[in-house]
């Protein structure tokens, strides 16, 4: 199965996003919309990245 963005873009490892609305987050500073995400890292669950240390809903965010 493809990873895709909230615009239906298929994502590969690498890529960067784009946060499409703000988000609350626990223990860490919110993510606002424009807030863009590099060199993302694909997982097992094609509904979820990674960055950094944060786990990512792709449905909050389009490839840029």
């Amino acid at each position: 199965m493809a990873t895709k963005d909230s615009n239906g873009n298929e994502l590969k490892a690498g890529d960067t996003v784009m946060a499409i609305k703000d988000l609350k987050v626990k223990w860490a500073p919110d993510i606002k919309r424009g807030d863009k995400f590099k060199n993302i890292k694909l997982t097992d669950d094609e509904w979820v990245i990674e960055s950094w240390k944060m786990v990512l809903k792709t449905e909050f965010f389009k490839k840029v």
